[in-house]
């Protein structure tokens, strides 16, 4: 077995020995240091004690990412409490479901979410707390309404001089202790409650200190771009992050791709975390304008200035993501074919991460160095994976997984537990992929999305979408079965088509050439009969997806 250390004594040390040190910055808002966040930390600590939280209590929140989001994370696992993050892109009656269910003493809320929460749907609450400036926006307990009224007096009673790092001493957690519960976006029904233990988390930051940080300079700055409640934007832009000592940069508005853009280029992030599609925008939009043209290919083909073309570009590139970027790991979703192979044509510094909520997150990757294309990467220290399939290479299988990263279960749910994890404690993810003789895995989708053809051929539509989406004013797109046929579901680049002033005459017959010119490169059992205009884009999870069985039809 191996010594899995104390979690929390990481974000501890980390907190030491970057006392002084830039911690958090809300994007154009305030900083805080390191000794900053221990301070809040500190006093979330009174709060809780005061309140009459023990230790593996459960405390929600539900908030947009932020500096005061961080802290308050940071303080309830330091405090040996279970975290509940929740997203706040979850409607109302979703948020109440999980604080019930697993009932959470405390609610965390942000200024986005708040004013649409009913707290007589959470009965057995005890209170909610404002995210911005832990103030109380409802209280049913008398010692949290005192600890809150008075916390600022007991801090200056409980530290009369000064507070300084030698104060800093936190829960020592042992690795099957529950550290947080994580309710998956989901697809259908109620979302399932992931249990990660202190295992799970040690086990994935030991993976990225040694992979990731062996790669970039203690305190750099980086972006945290994705949903701090989702495991893939926890780890990886911020669990990871902060206990390696750097710079981390909120972005606390949605972030769209020419927002993230502008924010690269004035905090030069050292790395960049993202979803697929805030890197497709962001190359459709800043770089293809400037590429894609006549003068540029021709001299792409002519082997004297190839060399040099490319090594422009590729610093165009750089400098649109803020010209530090050691590389670009895109994850949760497969990149575009065409921006992957353009990116890899220029010798650009990505790579694909591949994982699950179930593993919190991380299952495989691959340091640009070693990134084959469309692949998501080799096994993660701390895992073994593998393909059921009796031929890897050649046929698609599910990809299974197993290893320190991989859940204790679903909370309260222990028939879904058993369903996923075998009597080997082998996690069965649900996705389909091949594996290369090199260890290099091709995720090819998911079982669940898999359609059987007419004559009983296996359809993989995320290999139809992918070419799709590379067609002329296409968004994005998702294919779906009506009876026996395939018809294509396409949300135009509605920008582009206005600004061309297209008519929705002209998208269709746009549509109908890519149509035909889709069919001319599929095989027969995978063309599309029809492709549909869809006005507004598809609705998505937290990470992106689309959530597909909106669309689904019954057949």
């Amino acid at each position: 077995m191996e010594s899995i250390q104390s979690f929390n004594s990481y974000i501890e040390k980390s907190i030491k020995d970057n006392w002084d040190n830039n911690a958090l910055t809300d994007y154009h808002g305030p900083t805080l240091q390191f000794h900053d966040v221990a301070r809040k930390i500190e006093k979330l600590h009174i709060l809780f004690e005061y309140s009459g939280v023990q230790r593996g209590d459960k405390i929600a929140l539900c908030g947009r990412n932020s500096s005061a989001w961080a802290a308050a994370f940071l303080a309830i696992l330091t405090y040996g409490a279970v975290a509940v993050p929740i997203q706040n892109e979850f409607k109302p009656e979703q948020v109440y479901n999980i604080v019930n269910h697993s009932e959470s003493r405390l609610l965390f809320t942000g200024d986005v979410v708040t004013p649409t929460f009913d707290p007589e749907q959470m009965p057995n609450i005890e209170g909610i707390i404002y995210i911005p400036d832990y103030s109380l926006l409802m209280s049913r307990s008398e010692n949290l309404t005192y600890a809150r009224e008075n916390l600022n007096a007991i801090f200056g009673q409980k530290y009369p001089k000064f507070f300084h790092k030698e104060h800093v001493n936190y829960y020592i957690d042992a690795p099957e202790d529950l550290a947080l519960i994580n309710y998956t976006s989901g697809t259908t029904g109620f979302s399932k409650g992931v249990m990660l233990t202190y295992r799970v988390l040690w086990s994935n930051l030991d993976w990225a200190l040694n992979e990731l940080g062996t790669h970039i300079k203690k305190g750099s700055n980086v972006l945290s771009i994705l949903p701090m409640a989702h495991m893939y934007g926890m780890l990886c832009e911020f669990i990871f992050e902060f206990c390696f000592g750097n710079h981390i940069f909120f972005l606390t508005r949605l972030p769209s791709p020419t927002f993230i853009a502008q924010a690269c280029t004035e905090i030069h992030p050292a790395i960049l975390v993202a979803v697929p599609m805030v890197i497709e925008k962001i190359i459709r939009k800043n770089v293809f304008p400037q590429t894609q043209n006549k003068v540029v290919h021709m001299l792409l083909k002519m082997p004297v200035v190839n060399k040099k073309v490319k090594e422009r570009i590729r610093n165009m590139v750089m400098e649109t993501l803020g010209g530090n970027v050691y590389e670009v790991m895109v994850g949760g979703a497969a990149l575009s074919q065409e921006i992957e192979s353009f990116l890899t044509s220029i010798d650009f510094p990505l790579t694909m991460g591949y994982g699950t909520t179930e593993t919190g997150p991380m299952i495989t990757y691959s340091d640009y160095t070693d990134f084959v294309n469309g692949s998501c990467g080799t096994t993660v220290r701390h895992m073994e994976t593998k393909v059921l399939s009796p031929n890897p290479k050649e046929i698609p299988g599910e990809i299974v997984t197993r290893g320190l990263n991989v859940m204790s279960g679903y909370y309260k749910n222990e028939q879904a537990t058993k369903a996923v994890i075998d009597s080997e404690g082998w996690f069965h993810t649900g996705d389909l992929a091949t594996m290369d003789e090199t260890g290099h895995f091709f995720i090819r989708g998911r079982i669940k999305n898999m359609l059987l053809g007419s004559n009983g051929q296996n359809i993989f539509p995320e290999e139809i979408e992918d070419k799709l989406n590379s067609m002329a004013m296409v968004s994005e797109s998702i294919i779906i079965q009506d009876g026996e046929q395939l018809v294509g579901l396409v949300h135009p680049d509605m920008d582009e088509a206005q600004s061309l002033g297209f008519s929705q005459e002209d998208l269709q017959s746009i549509m109908e050439q890519n149509r035909q010119e889709l069919n001319n490169i599929l095989p027969t059992f995978c063309k599309l009969s029809a492709i549909e205009l869809q006005e507004n884009e598809f609705e998505k999870t937290p990470k992106k997806s689309i959530k597909r069985y909106l669309y689904q039809r019954t057949t």
